[in-house]
């Protein structure tokens, strides 16, 4: 009896792969090129993505039975085309909340202490001028961090800021009402100016698309930090850039961008107030092997045609049903 296939769009975790491996076979995708997906996901019961979906990608997978996201963010995939098509999507939140709050956390650090600066000056100009970037640092304890977005990994992040560093957080969602106690609820534009750390991390949606612009960057207090573990679209780029290089906000920490990955002479790489990292916030040794083995066991859930855990499409399923 022919075995299943499932076609890997971007490498998983080894562990990930044995669970796979004891249900069907394993594809993987040697680039993530528009035509060698199209090509390879013809023949895909299963299709695992960590990479950017072409956008008529469901047309050619004939025999597809469901898709899962290695990780929480749907932007890589079509869903409507996903829908249309009866494909159910499954993803696999909360599997690397850990290592994205302490990402932030880190960026904190680094950003109000001027640990770079202070390295590079040392390496470049000698112990005395090092010293002297440490008169401007400040500490994280009574400041107010405000997170827009408070899903999984924003509650975690809320919840090391408040109890770990007696931070004051303030939360903006579609439900004010939903936040936990300790998180004070805020409309956007009030958040942005009483916050001293602006995090986003947030969904990218036809709602959140360009959700900080020149406006709202002004909105926040002078010398105030952003940090966006979010997706980049969720910023106007150019706004951020001139809000930087105008001395608006003391510094900012990227992981993600507008396009990815960036050019060697895009701008933000000749500011010296921003921390940038190549949309690893969510990487680490332990949260891949999660994601990797929750990615698996939802894979093996669509072969065996049983409905996934963290479904993102239900009413796929329910059609399916009747």
């Amino acid at each position: 009896m022919t075995r299943p296939r499932v076609l890997l769009a971007g490498p998983i975790d080894p562990s990930g792969e044995r669970i796979i491996a004891t249900r069907a076979d394993i594809v993987a995708a040697p680039d993530v090129r528009p035509e060698t997906l199209r090509r390879l996901v013809a023949d895909a019961d299963v299709l695992v993505v960590r990479a950017q979906l072409p956008a008529d990608v469901f047309d050619h997978a004939p025999r597809l039975r469901g898709v899962v996201r290695h990780g929480v963010g749907l932007d890589m995939i079509p869903m409507e085309a996903a829908s249309a098509h009866g494909i159910p999507v499954a993803n696999v939140p909360g599997s690397n909340r850990d290592a994205v709050a302490e990402h932030v956390l880190t960026c904190f650090g680094l950003l109000t202490r001027h640990t770079q600066r202070m390295d590079r000056s040392l390496h470049e100009s000698g112990w005395g001028a090092s010293r002297k970037l440490a008169e401007r640092a400040t500490e994280l304890n009574g400041q107010t961090v405000g997170i827009v977005g408070v899903g999984s990994i924003g509650l975690r992040i809320a919840e090391i800021c408040h109890f770990g560093y007696r931070m004051t957080v303030l939360g903006h969602q579609r439900r004010l009402d939903a936040l936990p106690a300790f998180i004070e609820g805020a409309a956007l534009d009030d958040l942005l100016a009483r916050s001293d750390f602006v995090v986003l991390s947030c969904p990218l949606n036809a709602a959140t698309q360009g959700l900080i612009d020149a406006r709202r960057l002004a909105l926040m207090k002078p010398g105030a930090f952003l940090v966006n573990v979010a997706r980049g679209a969720v910023i106007i780029e150019a706004a951020l850039i001139a809000a930087l290089r105008g001395g608006r906000l003391a510094s900012a920490a990227l992981d993600v961008f507008e396009t990815q990955p960036l050019t060697p002479q895009h701008p933000l790489l000749a500011l010296d107030n921003v921390l940038l990292t190549p949309h690893v916030a969510g990487l680490t040794a332990q949260s891949m092997a999660r994601m990797s083995q929750g990615t698996a066991e939802e894979v093996l859930r669509l072969l065996a045609g049983d409905r996934p855990v963290n479904l993102v499409n239900p009413e796929v399923w329910e059609r399916r049903r009747r």
